[in-house]
């Protein structure tokens, strides 16, 4: 069964994810960031998820991680708890 690794960043707003993504994308730490600004307690460890399999996250969430590109920040994807920026960090097939 295909595995993923991941870590996000939670916020409110699709503006605030934006703004940390073009951050991100300019060179700050994404586990720095996702420490000062994500409202998911993931928050504290840098916004890492560990390793979990297709179905155990909610489907917007879920659907990023098993199709998008490993290494790339991806999002803003909303779901019903926010705005996410994921990067997935490893993927199994």
């Amino acid at each position: 069964m295909a595995k993923a690794s991941a870590r996000h960043i939670l916020v409110a707003t699709k503006e605030a994810c934006e703004s940390l993504k073009t951050k991100i994308e300019a060179g700050e730490d994404f586990a720095a960031c996702a420490k000062e600004h994500s409202q998911c307690p993931s928050g504290r460890d840098g916004g890492a998820l560990g390793e979990f399999s297709p179905g155990q996250m909610v489907k917007e969430f879920d659907t990023v991680v098993f199709t998008g590109e490993v290494g790339k920040v991806l999002g803003p994807v909303q779901t019903q708890f926010g705005y996410h920026l994921i990067e997935v960090t490893n993927r199994t097939p």
